[in-house]
Formats: C-alpha cells, sequence, structure tokens
C-alpha cells in the first residue's frame, strides 16, 4: 500500500509560472491542462490580439494556450510515463509593483512513498514521477499532478512592471519582454520534482519523512548528504552560501559538456595582501565574454560620494578618470544601471569594470545590454569588494599596486564546486521557494532551472545546453 499526502505547505519555486496543455501526438508523456480559469479571464481571456512569433492565437487566451502547448510538448518529448501528467492552471492576480512580480508558482500537488516499484522506502516522491514508477495513476481520484499559477496582471496594469509583459511568441526573441515558453518550461520541471519537500527554513522533514531529493544535496564542507543530517545542519546548509552540490550521477556525467570554464577575478600585486588569488565572479550579458586571454590592468576605486563608494552613475571627475584610465575600474552596485556605469567608465578610459554588490548574495551575472560597451565587466560578493578595497586604502592617485586579471579558470566549471559538483541556490539569507530548488545563478551558460529567468535561455532542457532532465532522471525519471 502506497503512502500519499497532500503538499499544502508550498507551490514550489516563487520564481515563474506553471503549466501546460496537451502532449504533442508523438510525445512520450501526455502533458493536459486542466483549465481552472472561469469565463472570459485566463485562458479564456477573448483580448483580441496579433499573432506573434509563430504563435497564431488571435485571442490572449488562444495565445497564452497556444505557449503552454509548446511547453508541453518539449517535455512530452523528452519524459516517459505510461500516465498521463494532469496540471491544474490558473491565470489570477499575484503580488506586483513598478519594479518587479511573482510571475507565477507551480509545484507538486501531493507527493507518495512505499508505493509499488518505490526507489527507495520510507521516502517522498512527487504525484508525477511516482505514478511513473508505479505504473499507475496515484493521484487522489479528480486531483491533478501540478497544481500552477500565472499572473494576469504582469505587464497589463501601470502597477505591475509595465512594458515588461509575457512575450507569447514561440521564436525565443523576447526582448525586454519575459519569455512565457522558458517560464513554462521552469514551472512544468518544479512540478515534476525539481523541488525539495523538506523545509529548508527549518530543516523538518515533510510529516517526518525525507524525500529523494534529500538524498542527492551534500554540503561540501563535510561532504555530508541532507538524508543524513539533524533538523538544524539542514537549515544552517539552506542558507551556507556556495557550500551546497547536486550528487546526482546523471548530472555529473553531462556537467563538463554544458558548462563552461568558471569566469574569475585574479588579484595579484605588491599591495594585493590576503586579497590576493582567484575570486568568483558574475559576468555581464554586455561587452566582450571573458576568456582565456585575460584583460589585465592595477585595480583602481572610483571614488565619488561623500560615503567613500563610487557609483560611476554621472561622468567622472577629473581625478577618477586619472584613476582608472588604462586600468580595471572598481563601483559599487546602485543608482543606474550596469551598462550605464560600463559606458561611462569605458568614456574615461578604463579597460574593465568591477562591481561590488551591495547585498549578502552570491555573485550573479550583471544584466542588460549594450553594443556600445566594449570593455569587460564583472560583479564581485560584497565581501570580496571590502577586502579588495581595504587593501588599496594607500593607494596613490593613480596606482593601487593591485593588479586585476578578468579571464576564466581552465580548470574549474562555472556553478560547480572544486569536484565538479553543479552548486544549487543557497543564499545566505533564505529565500523561500528559491533557496534549495533551483541551480546556483553562476552557472555559464544560464541554466533553466535558475532561480530567475535570464534572458538568453534557449528552451532546452537537455544537454549540450541544459542540465534540468538529467536531474530530473536522478531523481527517477
Amino acid at each position: 500500500m502506497s503512502n500519499k499526502r497532500p503538499l499544502l505547505r508550498r507551490a514550489a519555486a516563487a520564481l515563474a509560472v506553471f503549466c501546460c496543455t496537451l502532449g504533442g501526438a508523438h510525445a512520450a508523456t501526455t502533458i493536459t491542462i486542466v483549465n481552472t480559469n472561469g469565463p472570459n479571464v485566463g485562458f479564456n481571456d477573448p483580448t483580441p490580439v496579433q499573432p506573434v512569433g509563430g504563435n497564431s492565437g488571435r485571442t490572449l487566451g488562444a495565445q497564452r494556450l497556444i505557449a503552454f502547448q509548446q511547453a508541453a510538448d518539449i517535455w512530452g518529448r523528452t519524459l516517459t510515463s505510461p500516465v498521463p501528467v494532469r496540471v491544474a492552471a490558473s491565470f489570477e492576480p499575484l503580488p506586483c509593483n513598478a519594479d518587479g512580480a511573482v510571475l507565477g508558482a507551480a509545484g507538486a500537488v501531493e507527493v507518495f512513498s512505499n508505493f509499488p516499484n518505490a526507489p527507495k522506502a520510507d521516502t517522498w516522491y512527487p504525484g508525477a514521477l511516482a505514478s511513473k514508477l508505479a505504473r499507475t495513476d496515484l493521484a487522489t481520484p479528480g486531483q491533478a499532478h501540478i497544481q500552477a499559477r500565472f499572473n494576469s496582471r504582469l505587464g497589463l496594469l501601470p502597477d505591475c512592471m509595465p512594458g515588461s509583459g509575457f512575450y507569447l511568441g514561440l521564436d525565443r526573441k523576447a526582448g525586454a519582454q519575459i519569455d512565457l515558453v522558458a517560464v513554462l518550461l521552469h514551472e512544468l520541471a518544479h512540478g515534476l520534482g525539481f523541488q525539495n519537500f523538506t523545509d529548508e527554513s527549518t530543516g523538518e522533514f515533510f510529516l517526518g519523512t525525507p524525500s529523494i531529493w534529500d538524498y542527492f544535496l551534500v554540503d561540501i564542507r563535510n561532504n555530508k548528504a541532507w538524508v543524513n543530517m539533524k533538523n538544524d545542519e539542514r537549515r544552517r546548509s539552506a542558507i551556507g552560501g556556495a557550500n551546497l552540490s547536486w550528487n546526482g550521477e546523471r548530472v555529473y556525467k553531462v556537467t563538463s559538456k554544458v558548462l563552461a570554464a568558471q569566469p574569475q577575478l585574479l588579484v595579484s600585486g605588491m599591495a594585493a595582501g590576503m586579497a590576493s588569488g582567484g575570486h568568483a565572479v558574475g559576468d555581464a550579458s554586455f561587452g566582450p565574454q571573458l576568456g582565456q586571454n585575460a584583460v589585465t590592468g592595477e585595480l583602481m576605486p572610483v571614488v565619488d560620494q561623500a560615503n567613500g563608494s563610487g557609483l560611476a552613475c554621472t561622468p567622472l571627475s577629473p581625478a577618477n578618470a586619472r584613476a582608472v584610465r588604462g586600468n580595471i575600474a572598481l563601483v559599487d552596485r546602485g543608482a543606474c544601471t550596469f551598462v550605464t556605469k560600463a559606458r561611462i567608465l569605458q568614456n574615461a578610459g578604463a579597460r574593465g569594470m568591477v562591481v561590488v554588490e551591495n547585498t549578502a548574495d552570491p555573485v550573479s551575472a550583471l544584466g542588460g545590454a549594450d553594443p556600445a560597451v566594449r570593455i569587460p565587466a564583472v560583479r564581485i560578493d560584497r565581501a570580496t569588494g571590502n577586502q579588495l578595497k581595504s587593501v588599496m586604502v594607500r593607494r596613490s592617485r593613480t596606482s593601487s599596486g593591485v593588479t586585476a586579471s578578468l579571464g576564466v579558470d581552465p580548470d574549474r566549471l562555472s556553478g560547480t564546486d572544486l569536484v565538479r559538483r553543479i552548486r544549487m541556490y543557497s543564499p545566505e539569507v533564505f529565500s523561500p521557494g528559491s533557496s534549495v530548488s533551483h541551480y546556483s545563478v553562476d552557472t555559464k551558460p544560464n541554466q533553466l532551472m535558475e532561480p530567475a529567468i535570464n534572458t538568453d535561455l534557449l528552451h532546452d532542457v537537455n544537454p549540450p545546453r541544459d542540465l534540468t532532465y538529467p536531474l530530473l532522471q536522478d531523481i527517477g525519471w
């Protein structure tokens, strides 16, 4: 007899949206959307629209369905299951303001343990996966396997990210909009099992039982798996910074085929002191990409604020321009876009830009686009930035004695630990719905299952571009 539990604690990732429609005719798995919207809203919205990017729908609701069909077909062709996957889906108002929004959320409706053919006893599996393994539908009669919600206000109202609505085309040309198909692929993955059922904020197993996810999470500081930890150990591991990895064979075997060399800031020089050595960075979506031929120069901080920080949001003073000319400029995050800072520094003659994060979050990429930017740019975490500033206190007006090289570490893969296991998202400040159930934000190329949807995603879930499906294979798909 199987044990089943409704998973009402949360709906899963707080990043993007949800579901899908029917799987394609030749799909190995049929994925069916259960439309829970009422008349004239969501999938039933009759607002006239023009076809866009291969999406031929003539109403907003029809285009949403077609986009869902596209995401469902991709997952349907990828997965193998004799049991159709049902997704209860709706468009409804979700939290939103002019600068940010909950795009949506999705997750397993029920979890099961000790069902026929369960690979591990006394272990929770999400409903869709458990049904695949049992070769019979385990869901409560009339119940969907996945529940998903989508923000119906996004980009359509002035108080909800105006101008940044969902792009409903199928051609990956979202521009400044948010690619709905990529979001759907992401959220479907959560519902299929790319999520943890243990409470990461307390470390407590759901109803005292571990999930299959807990067998593959490992804290790299002690090489201890979550399934073997105590509650408080798991809680601390979830906020341990870049110290949580995925220890799955399927992902590990293909990581080197997907991820590129890790970008780094290499610091040296007579005055570098304790800051010497390689530092993790997030690279930029604009400007030249980092490679084996590093860009090198003395590191010089911009100081244009009364508190000693440097924002580089307005043209540099003659003193600051003289300091960064021919060198690598160190600036602080805030007050203007990254591309604005880069243009100003480039105009002042800087060879590169290093941005210091202003929060305790792990390093992440620098977003933005500007073809006029020709210098490389990276972001470092706040602790590294403070360390670099401290060793440059006694610099002269044109020299710091600290050399910075912007390049890559040929011996490391981006987003991985020292033994090349991909790291999971575990910021020092717990992020409900995002921590632990996503890949690290410093993978390169960007992965579908990072906690934010990036503009360079290609609607792929498989190697050689993406590591989403290999992780689902690790847990049993």
